[in-house]
């Protein structure tokens, strides 16, 4: 069975503009509109087997960019990070403003 793999999702996000349009709509189709294969090959003309060969193309490439740039987990440690200080902040009673600062971190991290 070719199951989705979250992590695909989560990468897509950050070197999704680094696909050619095709590969970006396919997997568009694939991750965040939940199309399955049959779907995606009769909106885009092709066969079943040439859109699994896209989907596996392109999850290769968004893979190499991680391995090569780490953004998506760089961008992890980060949310761990303020995470964390949010949850020491409050057990130390630190000022409100301190916590809405990190707070504010967090939201713009989960954007």
């Amino acid at each position: 069975m070719f199951e989705k793999n979250l992590e695909i999702g989560y990468l897509l996000d950050f070197y999704g503009e680094l696909l050619t349009d095709r590969k970006r709509s396919v997997m568009d189709m694939y991750y965040n509109e939940d199309f399955s294969l049959a779907e995606i090959a009769a909106e885009i003309d092709i066969s079943r087997q040439g859109v699994r060969d896209i989907i596996k193309k392109s999850e290769e490439e968004l893979f190499f960019y991680e391995e090569k740039l780490g953004l998506a987990k760089k961008m992890k440690s980060v949310e761990a990070t303020a995470s964390s200080l949010l949850s020491i902040s409050k057990e130390l009673s630190l000022p409100d403003e301190v916590d809405q600062k990190i707070a504010e971190l967090l939201r713009t991290v989960k954007l």
